[in-house]
């Protein structure tokens, strides 16, 4: 066997720590979508993997949450055993502690288990928070962000 190196441990850790920036306009709402493809955790009965999108939509108030953190925060289920509801609620709970929207929603699609595809979806609204009325446009086909 090759005594040559092929890569190194990776020096970046899981962390259920979520930084949080300022946001760029408290002045108006605006919605933030993100889609996370990759998210893992364990069945809590078996110990095997459940992998899920997870889907984040939010309003701030002041602050908004920083992607590698967010990305971090993410990597910590890995390794954990958790059932697809409470992680779902769980994600949500720490997201608006740390940022405090004004709405937030996450909604996590979990590819199939025993022929059974689980979707969750949780919310937060602010005390009184009440989102504008939505203006109709004409609809365009959504862009993959990756090309190919």
């Amino acid at each position: 066997m090759s005594s040559q190196s092929i890569g190194a441990k990776p020096t970046v850790l899981a962390s259920k720590n979520l930084e949080t920036f300022e946001s760029p306009n408290t002045k108006r709402d605006f919605h933030i979508h993100m889609e996370i493809p990759e998210f893992t955790c364990l069945c809590p009965k078996t110990g095997q993997p459940d992998f899920a999108v997870i889907y984040l939509d939010y309003i701030p108030d002041k602050t908004c949450v920083e992607l590698k953190s967010l990305k971090l925060y993410m990597w910590s289920f890995r390794d954990e055993g958790c059932f697809h509801e409470a992680v779902t609620n769980r994600i949500l709970d720490d997201l608006v502690m740390a940022t405090q929207p004004k709405f937030m929603r996450v909604t996590a699609k979990f590819y199939v288990r025993g022929g059974i595809f689980t979707n969750v979806v949780a919310e937060h609204r602010q005390a009184g928070w009440q989102p504008p009325a939505r203006v109709e446009l004409t609809h365009f086909d959504g862009q993959q962000n990756t090309r190919g």
